[in-house]
């Protein structure tokens, strides 16, 4: 254990220090091409900002695994190399305005769910039922479709979780924090690794994004974060848990995008309206500033809302059953009533005609 949080030290040091290089030199660039978010009426923000702070985020990550993971050990990043370069361009792209806004939602993140789950990415919740013939590695379908709809729905929950100053970074460093710990009282190496390079990268990145920010993550890094944070809790594993247990810890880890997700779905849908199809101020965030909190302190809210759910999340893993069943009980009907709740606090409402599908 010793070895591995050596290991994670020295990634999250090579990725910090390589971010809060990168950062700077993604938002002259970014300046210079003309990757620039302007205000709105659906924006929080005043000013032109830049919007390639996910490329030093990329660059910063690749760099600090390219340096502390060993050559053979290489073909197991492989896929997560991929799946990130195929958020991170596409999401890019959308933020140019060079592709359909269903583009990434449609097409790109379903294609990274499917590259992850082809190179070995994918729960291990249900028994095998049946081998797919040809690629090498064992697991049933209801795994794969599992982890395609887990996938796919994390990278979308942080794409929409990138509303407001530092809240996608922070919440994804938060997750990554907690990943190195669970993957390093495990023995993960590769996983500590990955979780270690992007918490690095995030909060040097987050120097330079906390309000008032100076460079937005873009669309490209909120998918690279969510893809990243979908992975590492698709590969943490609990060997001394169930699956019917084990499962409840990533989804604790990540309470707070998928939170404001189904807070997002849900409010849109009892609307009429179509969700992820346009940017609006009904956020978790958005919400808590209606209700008098600032930005920051709304930002801070949800940072505390992930502290407390990744604690609870080392309450299951060291308690075990006995604990597991009854918080994740408790954290769902906390959940269900701040929704309840959060709907009935005002907050700006776009209207069916601004959303186009």
């Amino acid at each position: 254990m010793k070895d591995i949080i050596v290991s994670d030290l020295l990634a999250f040091s090579a990725a910090f220090l390589a971010s809060s290089t990168f950062t700077p030199a993604a938002r002259d660039l970014a300046f210079k091409v003309g990757l620039i978010d302007h205000p709105g009426l659906r924006k929080v923000h005043g000013t032109p900002m830049p919007l390639l702070g996910g490329l030093a985020v990329y660059l910063a990550t690749v760099f600090a695994i390219a340096v502390f993971v060993e050559d053979e050990e290489w073909s197991q990043m492989f896929g997560i190399f991929v799946a990130s370069t195929v958020a991170l361009v596409v999401g890019t792209l959308d933020d140019r305005g060079m592709l359909h806004h269903q583009v990434k939602l449609m097409l790109a993140m379903p294609l990274a769910a499917v590259v992850l789950i082809a190179t070995d990415m994918h729960s291990e919740i249900f028994h095998p039922i049946a081998a797919v013939p040809g690629l090498g590695f064992p697991g049933s379908w209801l795994d794969f479709g599992l982890s395609f709809v887990w996938f796919v729905g994390i990278i979308a929950a942080f794409s929409i979780l990138d509303h407001m100053d530092g809240l996608c970074a922070g919440v994804a460093a938060i997750v990554a924090a907690f990943s190195v710990s669970f993957a390093a009282v495990g023995g993960q190496l590769l996983v500590g690794t990955l979780a270690a390079s992007i918490l690095g990268a995030s909060l040097g990145f987050l120097r330079f994004n906390i309000r008032p920010a100076r460079i937005f993550l873009g669309d490209g890094g909120a998918m690279l974060l969510g893809l990243v944070a979908g992975t590492l809790g698709i590969k943490l594993r609990f060997p001394e848990l169930a699956p019917t247990v084990s499962w409840m810890i990533p989804v604790l880890i990540l309470a707070v995008p998928i939170f404001d997700t189904t807070l997002v779905t849900v409010s849109r849908v009892r609307r009429g309206l179509v969700p992820f199809s346009s940017p609006g101020k009904d956020h978790t965030a958005h919400r808590l500033v209606a209700l008098g909190l600032s930005h920051t302190q709304a930002v801070n809210v949800m940072y505390g809302v992930g502290i407390l759910s990744g604690l609870l999340a080392w309450v299951v893993a060291l308690v075990g059953p006995v604990a597991a069943w009854p918080v994740t009980a408790v954290v769902g009907v906390a959940g269900a009533g701040a929704i309840v709740w959060l709907e009935r606090a005002p907050y700006e409402r776009q209207e069916t005609a601004s959303l186009k599908v």
